[in-house]
């Protein structure tokens, strides 16, 4: 039987108590898994993937993002982390919720997966904090042309800088999420690049805490965060000792069909990391934990982490 556990803690930026969530199984633990959810979403939506996993011996826990899910004070909050510094304060979010879990389970092997945004948040983690954990997974991550995230840190700024960090531009969000979707057309909702599944789709476009149209600030802030992702001294900080799988769909706009997915591991083993694994599912899209072959996918992410616990029990 799994048990569901609602908790919070305080933000790094000093105003947001966090919203976060355990999933434990039966008896001890045989690892944990830290869930880091992506840009316009919240944990909630991981629930079904959170069981799967406590159903086979890892704890699970996740919290919602400043300007996501619970986390926000409310719905004019959705899609803004912080007027400034926004992508320090998520990051060290992500850390702190680490820190109380790991107390919590002092002994277990640890594992991060970061989906999307969230895969961006983990390889941040893995280079600032290296070495503290077991492993990592992620989920959807790729990594635009540089001069394109300069593109956008200007293009924010500017928004900002006329209208405020709180305004909400459809230009940036043409520019981005809008341009995922058009290569699906003819498309039936603005989110098919998320999943194949219909119910998939409709269910996330029919979520209040879903598809919110992000602040100029949160651009920006994932513009910055972006760019110290693709410098070489924050790669040269990665541990080598921690495995890091990949996993992606071959349509998935994020990992630009794969190349971008490539691309990063490509830095990683660059970076001297050993153990490096890439998976990419046919025609599959942003969301593969979400996808028409999610069984599949999940049995996969499982198989991974057990082939993880055995190397450490060695």
């Amino acid at each position: 039987m799994v048990t569901v556990q609602e908790f919070s803690f305080p933000s790094s930026d000093g105003r947001h108590a966090v919203a976060a969530a355990w999933w434990k199984p039966e008896g001890a633990p045989r690892g944990v898994v830290q869930l880091v959810h992506g840009i316009s979403e919240h944990m909630g939506r991981y629930d079904g993937f959170a069981r799967f996993l406590a159903e086979h011996g890892f704890a699970v826990v996740g919290h919602d993002h400043l300007g996501h899910g619970r986390t926000a004070a409310d719905p004019s909050e959705y899609g803004w982390f912080a007027d400034r510094d926004g992508w320090r304060y998520v990051l060290e979010d992500t850390h702190a919720l680490f820190l109380r879990a790991r107390e919590t389970c002092p002994e277990a092997p640890y594992f991060l997966l970061g989906h999307s945004m969230g895969s961006f948040v983990v390889r941040g983690f893995l280079s600032f904090w290296p070495g503290v954990v077991d492993g990592a997974i992620l989920s959807g991550t790729g990594q635009e042309e540089q001069v394109k995230v300069n593109a956008g840190w200007i293009l924010s700024a500017l928004v900002m800088r006329s209208k405020g960090p709180r305004a909400r531009s459809r230009l940036l969000d043409s520019l981005s999420v809008g341009a995922y979707n058009r290569q699906f057309r003819p498309t039936r909702t603005g989110a098919d690049w998320i999943s194949r599944d219909p119910a998939v789709v409709d269910a996330y476009c029919a979520d209040p805490l879903c598809r919110f149209l992000p602040t100029a600030s949160m651009y920006h802030d994932m513009m910055v965060g972006l760019t110290l992702l693709a410098r070489k001294d924050t790669l040269a900080r990665l541990d080598p000792d921690t495995p890091v799988y990949f996993f992606s769909g071959d349509r998935d706009p994020v990992g630009q069909n794969g190349k971008g997915v490539e691309k990063v591991a490509g830095w990683f083993r660059e970076a001297g990391v050993k153990d490096v694994t890439v998976r990419l599912y046919r025609e599959g899209r942003h969301e593969m934990l979400n996808e028409t072959n999610r069984d599949q996918v999940w049995q996969d992410v499982l198989a991974w982490l057990e082939g993880h616990l055995r190397e450490k029990q060695v």
